[in-house]
Order: structure tokens, then sequence, then C-alpha cells
């Protein structure tokens, strides 16, 4: 059997129309399939590959660390170079309030675990959410979810979950003494890129602070560089409790967190004990590859031409057939009429060597979320090739 049947009948599959590249190496904003062919990668793995594929500084940490040690013991026991460097280097570039980092597998287990820490801090059980949301996967975070076509198939959740809106003031009068975490998306992701009303978000922040409600901010899509702040949240003049990591924290590697101050991350070590426990989380390469690809974030210029390169897409992606372009840096959401055009699209993007997606919950937009590491001229050839497949499907 070739590679394609054998991943099809032994690979867990999550749709029925899997786009089944075969992909056998990837450089830059670059893919390679087995049948030669080259990809221009315009979603980055869903905004992990923030840094590009392989960026050099990742693949030498990758190997040094794998060339010391691999895993050693269950998350916390163990004083490990990786996690303490790469929390410490975080903590630089964070308010000083958000200091305490707990590294998990994934962003689903970092929602997972804020969502205990904001129950075990304020003795409380209900939570905020909002419609169009996305925080993962797993049951906990599935409460969460914005959408009940998701929901539905696997109640019952967690009970005392609210779903608002943005910008719907209703949520102000919702948060109460029943309500322990409002949990937000600083730009919202899976919804085609919505930002929420800056005076909203402090109002809602306000609220919270008045009623010993904590305010997670989920930056598992936003962080990193890619709304041309290095945080989202930076440019709402609000800090969140809890601030949620994941996608480009590992560099490429599996790895996720969730950031608060020392004494709120101290509820975990007391009554109980091992409050809040991984075996994998924080595992040293991953580290080790997040911490690279963060200083060379930082050591770059790559946040500074965001704005300019977001200007590059918007002045090119024009045609009649995109109704509307939503953008927060190198971040974008094509509108079409429907999802039948936009997989049209997508179709004839991939066919002429350009890989894009669509959104989870806004199916008739096309995701483009490109490494950081774009060129100008790469850029030009991504929208010479979408606005051709806006032509051909017209």
């Amino acid at each position: 059997m070739n590679q394609r049947a054998l991943f099809l009948q032994h690979v867990a599959q999550t749709s029925a129309a899997p786009l089944a590249l075969e992909i056998c190496a990837a450089e830059g904003c670059y893919l390679y399939d087995t049948a030669g062919r080259r990809y221009l990668d315009l979603i980055g793995g869903i905004s992990v590959c923030n840094m590009g594929h392989r960026h050099p500084d990742v693949v030498a940490a990758i190997r040094s660390q794998a060339d010391q040690y691999l895993h050693v013991l269950v998350y916390g026991e163990f004083i490990q170079s990786p996690q303490v460097n790469y929390a410490c280097e975080l903590s630089k570039f964070l308010p000083a309030s958000l200091n305490t980092v707990y590294f998990t597998n994934s962003g689903a287990e970092a929602t997972e675990g804020a969502m205990k820490l904001a129950k075990r801090l304020t003795n409380k059980t209900g939570m905020i959410a909002f419609n169009k949301a996305y925080h993962g996967s797993t049951q906990g975070a599935l409460s969460l979810m914005g959408d009940e076509y998701w929901r539905n198939a696997f109640r019952p959740l967690l009970p005392g979950i609210l779903h608002y809106d943005y910008n719907d003031q209703a949520v102000l009068e919702a948060i109460d003494d029943n309500i322990a975490c409002v949990v937000m998306e600083t730009v919202q992701a899976e919804s085609g890129v919505v930002r929420p009303d800056a005076d909203w978000i402090k109002a809602v922040a306000d609220r919270c602070r008045e009623s010993n409600c904590l305010l997670v901010f989920d930056e598992i899509q936003a962080g990193f560089g890619r709304t041309g702040t290095r945080w989202a949240f930076e440019q709402y003049g609000v800090v969140p409790d809890i601030l949620l990591l994941g996608k480009a924290l590992g560099g490429g590697m599996p790895l996720g967190a969730f950031i608060a101050s020392h004494e709120r991350m101290q509820a975990f070590t007391d009554q109980p004990v091992l409050g809040h426990i991984t075996t994998f989380g924080g595992h040293p390469v991953s580290c080790a590859a997040g911490l690279a690809a963060f200083k060379a974030l930082n050591n770059s210029n790559y946040i500074a031409a965001i704005a300019r390169k977001e200007q590059r897409f918007l002045q090119q992606l024009q045609h009649p057939s995109i109704r509307a372009v939503r953008s927060a840096g190198l971040w974008m959401a094509l509108a079409f009429d429907s999802f039948a055009t936009n997989k049209k699209v997508i179709d004839e993007c991939l066919a002429n060597g350009l890989l894009t997606d669509w959104f989870l919950f806004a199916p008739e937009c096309l995701r483009i979320a490109p490494p950081l590491t774009m060129t100008e001229e790469q850029i030009d050839e991504a929208c010479r090739i979408i606005t051709a497949a806006c032509n051909r499907v017209a």
C-alpha cells in the first residue's frame, strides 16, 4: 500500500476530505512534497511557524538539547534549564504580574489549566466565553467553544458556561459573584480575524476586578508578533490575570503555557498538592526550540515590518469576488460569498503552489497567516496566485 492509503487507514482522520499532501521537506516559507512540488506556505502550520520552517537557530537548539537529555521526570520535580530559561525570557517581555509560567503540551491544555486555576483562586465555577470562540477541543476547552455545532455532539459538558457576542454590553451585568473567569481571545481567530472594541475590553476588565473574577486572555494564535505587536493585548491597554500561549510558543515543536503571577500559581502546590500536573508538559526539547525562536523574533526587525507587510497584502488583495478583508497584522480573512466559492479559490491556489485554508467558524473566509519572515517578493507572489484564482473561479 502507498503512503496515502496507509495514512487513511491507520492514522485517525478528522474529516472526510483531508488535504493529504505528502510533505517531505520544509524550509523558510516553503513546503515540498514527494512529487517534487513546492508550496508557498500562507498559513504557517496555523500560526505555529512564525519564524518560518526549520529556522537555523531552532534546529540548532533542538540538536543541542537532544544531545543533553530528553524526558527525565514528570513536570515540576526536576530543575530543567530549558524550562527555566524560557520562562525567564518570557517574563522579561511581559507585565510584572505575568511572571510565572506553567508549560503544557498544547494550547488546549493551557486553557484547561487556566480554567482550573480560576476555579481554585476564586472558589467559583461559572465562566463566560464568547460565540465563535475557539480555545481547544478537550472537554473543558470545548465547553468554552462558541459554537453549538461542535459542542452538541459531546454533551454533557461543563455546566455554568455563558456565551456572549463580542462587544455585547450584557456581559458586564453577567459578571457577578458566580463567575470565576472571563475567557476571551484578544483577536478572535476562527471567526475570521475579528477584533473586539478596545473600550469594551477595558470595561470587561474593570468589571472583572470589581467582582473577584479573573480575566483570561487567549493569545494562542494572536501572540508572538502575529498582530503587529509582540502581544495583541498591548494594543488595548489591558493586562490579563492569566495569559494563554501556544502555537508559535514552541517554534514548531509542541508547547503551550498559561501564565499568571507567582502568588496565584502557588494555588496548585497545596490542598491538593499536585493541583495541576502533566508528564510531558514543557518538554525540554520543545522549550529549547521555543526559546530559540523567541530570541530570534526579539533580535530581528520582523515585528517592526509587520504593518508594512500587512499593507502590501491589502493593497493587492482587491478583486470583485472578495467581499471584505479583515486584518490584524500578518493575519487576514478574505471573505467570499460562500464556502463553495472560497473552497474553489483555495483549491486553485493549491494547484498553483500556494497553501491556504479556511476558518472554522467562518468557512467563507480564506486564511492568511504566513510566517512573519515572509518577504515582500513572496507576498507579491501569494497575491498574484490568489487574484488569479479569483479570476478563474469568478
